[in-house]
């Protein structure tokens, strides 16, 4: 049975007390409560393992539970392949052409210098032999068509020379230095994903629930964990209204927890600003003193986890928030 409803009736008593007895407001009940913390899965991959369990202790960093990672890790690699050759070529073009590469490129300049020269000695020999009616037209036509294609040959290849003696342009060693970047970018994308199949524990606390075991698959997004932040719950208190001016982040108060002789040291984190019980727009001067603000004090004293759920009472021993 959820103990809270009567803890907000004792504390809506409390306060109607109060307002009674203006000296003792200053001290409010409330109970012990910690931040929760909903931990999702980032894919709906199956669960390999979970290494904690129900009321562990846990520290930020730790390994709460892994999902099967293998889909993401193929992708990893294949993106890491891509990067690769996208550096591979970066480098390459850097470089610049190989002498091997040039040599060649000569080469096949000289041979199609040569070829051009065959074919206009043929063109001039089937020219003659044309006008002495010893030849077809068509023949003729065969080796101007010849003549052409050989010095066309001639052109591609000097300027492929050309190409290779002058080197990589900016604009090409810009285009292969943005792909490496583009493909660098992947990979660390993937890599974040493989290393989201992993949940680790954000901030020191406590599990509080285990939604799923290894072998269910959750779906993306869904909580599969519930971690109740912080080394030590804080004091959740209701601060009635005729002192509500006077307590704010840094005020100094003590704390009394029910089951335990000892007398805590605290410090409020935080007042809300909306009222409970009443609302604003339904207030009259009667129903004002019945308004309370919901408050945090965080337990200043290095002691062993407090369990959440205890009921408490605050006093505030100063006026005004402290410096």
């Amino acid at each position: 049975m959820d103990a809270r409803p009567l803890l907000v009736i004792a504390a809506a008593a409390f306060l109607s007390g109060a307002c009674d007895n203006p000296n003792s407001t200053r001290r409010v009940v409330g109970d012990l409560a910690s931040d929760r913390i909903e931990l999702t899965a980032e894919s709906s991959e199956p669960i390999v393992g979970i290494y904690v369990a129900e009321g562990e202790t846990v520290i930020a960093g730790q390994l709460l539970l892994r999902q099967d990672a293998t889909r993401a890790m193929a992708r990893l690699a294949e993106a890491a392949a891509a990067l690769a050759q996208a550096q591979a070529r970066f480098d390459e073009l850097v470089r610049g052409p190989r002498q091997e590469q040039i040599a060649a490129a000569r080469a096949n300049v000289h041979g199609a210098i040569r070829d051009l020269e065959f074919r206009a000695a043929d063109y001039e020999r089937t020219k003659k032999i044309r006008e002495q009616q010893l030849a077809s037209p068509d023949l003729l036509d065969r080796a101007k068509a010849a003549l052409d294609a050989a010095q066309a040959n001639l052109d591609v290849r000097r300027a492929q020379l050309q190409e290779l003696l002058a080197g990589t342009t900016i604009e090409e060693l810009t285009q292969a230095e943005q792909a490496l970047h583009q493909t660098e970018a992947r990979r660390n994308y993937l890599q974040v994903d493989v290393d989201r199949h992993e949940v680790r524990a954000p901030v020191a606390g406590i599990v509080d629930s285990r939604l799923f075991e290894p072998g269910e698959r959750p779906a993306s997004g869904q909580p599969v964990l519930i971690l109740l932040g912080g080394v030590q719950p804080y004091a959740r208190v209701y601060v009635p209204e005729a002192i509500r001016v006077t307590i704010g982040p840094g005020t100094a108060a003590r704390i009394f927890v029910d089951g335990l002789d000892e007398v805590l040291d605290g410090r409020v984190r935080w007042v809300s600003s909306e009222s409970a019980f009443t609302p604003y727009y339904a207030l009259t001067e009667r129903d004002r003193g019945r308004l309370s603000y919901v408050a945090k004090i965080d337990l200043t004293g290095q002691r062993d986890r407090l369990p959440d759920g205890l009921p408490v009472e605050v006093e505030f021993l100063s006026d005004a928030p402290l410096p």
